[in-house]
């Protein structure tokens, strides 16, 4: 596992995020501060699923996959200093593959280590691993997606 802050050591204001995104299942630590020009290509965060839910190898899974999904092609964007924020941002998955390596738990917190390789041509390529608290690698990822700024003037 990298060597990265716990979540019990962040500080963190769940209700600020449910305010901000109400009724959203996720609950995310962010590690780094927003993107910013020059930065390298690289986002690592806390998260879990909150509420109750089975105790379903098969059920966690499918909600890995699903959260696996949030903030990843955006770190192809952190060196750009374009976060989900901008107005003019254009973002949209073209591929994302996941494999499982061990059963996992998504209502623990799961560490989300990101990094982009390469983006250009209004595209960007990403990778994650995903490890659980004990830092044991349990999920990696890949993603590529269309990353654009929309023209200003276009309608």
């Amino acid at each position: 596992i990298p060597d990265v802050m716990l979540p019990e050591a962040l500080e963190h204001d769940p209700s600020a995020q449910m305010e901000r995104f109400p009724g959203h299942p996720i609950e995310f630590l962010h590690l780094s501060d927003e993107a910013e020009p020059g930065q390298p290509a690289r986002k690592r965060l806390w998260f879990r699923l909150t509420g109750e839910m089975a105790d379903d190898p098969a059920l966690h899974r499918y909600l890995l996959a699903y959260s696996s999904d949030f903030n990843l092609l955006m770190t192809s964007l952190v060196p750009h200093g374009i976060t989900y924020r901008d107005p003019q941002l254009q973002i949209a998955s073209l591929d994302h593959a996941l494999w499982f390596h061990h059963d996992v738990k998504v209502n623990d917190w799961l560490l989300y280590d990101m990094d982009s390789p390469w983006a250009g041509s209004a595209r960007g390529f990403t990778r994650g691993s995903i490890y659980d608290r004990s830092g044991r690698l349990v999920a990696s990822t890949a993603q590529e997606g269309l990353t654009r700024l929309r023209d200003s003037q276009a309608r």
